[in-house]
């Protein structure tokens, strides 16, 4: 089910009800409640892969009372690879198998030998690295004794599937969000009102820039053999802001939701392209992503510490393997290698740990070198972009090299130019918005403090009649594919 349908408009409206005046008073019913709404809202997409989630949900609990049980070494270690190996074993199968089939039938090919290895000819479901990740941060958390395995299998399959970030995030700690159900949920207005906002504001992201912004990114990578330089140079502007309004959208209406059913998630998007240098970025982009690779494989690898060799292979193991998680295509890994390039000379120069504060905080504009720095650094992600959007390797380096020939100084030429200068427009204000909340949580958060009730309300109306005007042919987040 997707957030920006009338199916998901009922849905959730349903669920309030039904979780604040029927199941109340009943915790252990209203946590089923969760269950049955996730599973509604995952079975809506393909309800045959509901049993890969209560199968991924009935191994992670398992092995985790197992590890409560036995304090003997080498079978707790049996247990936490038995968890590894499954989740990830899905993930290989479903997400990874025919990538690597037809890269070995590559390497063969390559030395005039043909062999002949059948694919799968399978779906690949919806949200699987999110869910394989959260449920394996439970299973390590409690391996390492950061936390105590939940006894409630109830409990634990509203953890795993809870609807609002089932799909595409953010990715929740055990240690975070479990704990939360454990906690009678007491309905505050506040916070339901804010959830509100939130969601609106995620609905703008989504359905007025990100789906704006797709129409003519894809007009423009689908044939960019057809266009000079400054249009190419476009398309990967137009996709910048797709990805970001997009994923950020999702993560804002999956926060607001939650805040509705009287939870809160961890922050996923903290205004990434206002970044000073690519460490930044990276602190401020799917940080619940960044973190989880940063706690379980970039520290347990010996992090930025050891000797400068280690240091290195570190960086490109940890943006590698983020790169190969987004999809099984060269393209990712690439983008990965690519910032990892970017990141390197910061860590060996120990200016990674810069930037740590909101770029010019209690100030309306930034200075001369914070916007220069903020300009480069978005650059370099355009730039890393166009491979993440590109259908392969040899796609990419096509449009950059169209991109900087020549033509990037001539003037843009493609069908529908006028009819964006609308979207252009749109993605100016959208920045000058989120430039102006950056200090908040989300662009519009608190408004109800600097805006009187009139001019407050008319901006709420006329965010809801751009979302109405501009839901054309509705487009899946893009992260569902992963």
């Amino acid at each position: 089910m997707l957030f920006n349908t009338i199916d998901f408009a009922i849905f959730l409206p349903i669920v309030f009800v039904l979780y604040w005046f029927v199941t109340n008073k009943h915790l252990y019913v209203q946590n089923a409640l969760i269950v049955v709404a996730s599973y509604v809202f995952y079975g809506w997409w393909d309800w045959r892969f509901l049993t890969l989630i209560f199968f991924s949900t009935l191994v992670d609990y398992t092995v985790g009372r197992g590890l409560n049980r036995f304090n003997k070494i080498t079978i707790r270690r049996a247990l936490l690879w038995i968890s590894i190996g499954v989740n990830i074993g899905l993930l290989g199968v479903f997400k990874y198998f025919n990538f690597f089939i037809d890269n070995f039938s590559s390497v063969f090919s390559f030395f005039g030998t043909s062999i002949n290895i059948g694919s799968l000819n399978i779906v690949l479901p919806v949200g699987i690295s999110f869910y394989t990740f959260q449920t394996l941060s439970y299973t390590i958390d409690v391996y390492k004794r950061k936390l105590e395995p939940t006894s409630s299998f109830l409990a634990f399959s509203a953890y795993v599937s809870f609807f609002p970030q089932l799909v595409a995030g953010p990715i929740e700690r055990a240690t975070h969000l479990l704990p939360q159900f454990y906690q009678p949920r007491v309905f505050n207005y506040k916070s339901a009102v804010d959830g509100l906002r939130q969601i609106l504001w995620g609905l703008f992201k989504k359905m007025v820039i990100a789906d704006s912004c797709a129409e003519y990114a894809n007009l423009i990578f689908n044939n960019s053999i057809d266009y000079n330089g400054s249009t190419l140079f476009l398309g990967a502007l137009f996709f910048s802001f797709q990805i970001y309004g997009d994923f950020s959208g999702y993560s804002d209406i999956a926060i607001g939701v939650s805040r509705l059913l009287g939870f809160n998630l961890m922050r996923n998007f903290a205004y990434p392209y206002f970044s000073r240098d690519i460490a930044e970025f990276w602190r401020r982009w799917h940080i619940s992503l960044s973190t989880w690779f940063r706690d379980y494989l970039y520290i347990p690898l010996g992090g930025s510490k050891g000797h400068k060799l280690n240091k290195i292979r570190n960086v490109f193991i940890i943006f590698i393997v983020s790169g190969f998680w987004h999809g099984a295509n060269w393209t990712f890994i690439v983008w990965g290698l690519l910032n990892a390039i970017y990141f390197l000379p910061l860590l060996l120069s120990n200016k990674n740990r810069d930037n740590l504060d909101i770029v010019a905080k209690g100030k309306y504009l930034p200075s001369l070198k914070e916007l220069i720095l903020i300009t480069s650094t978005f650059l370099l992600t355009l730039f890393a972009w166009i491979f993440f959007r590109a259908n392969s390797i040899s796609h990419a380096l096509s449009y950059i090299s169209e991109m900087f020939s020549s033509s990037l100084f001539e003037m843009p030429v493609y069908d529908g130019l006028r009819n964006s200068i609308v979207v252009i427009t749109l993605v100016v204000i959208f920045v000058f918005i989120e430039w102006i909340g950056r200090e908040k949580q989300y662009a519009i958060e608190g408004i109800e403090l600097k805006m009187s009730l009139v001019p407050r309300w008319s901006l709420y109306l006329a965010i809801v009649f751009m979302v109405f005007y501009f839901q054309g042919d509705k487009q899946e987040f893009i992260y569902f594919q992963f």
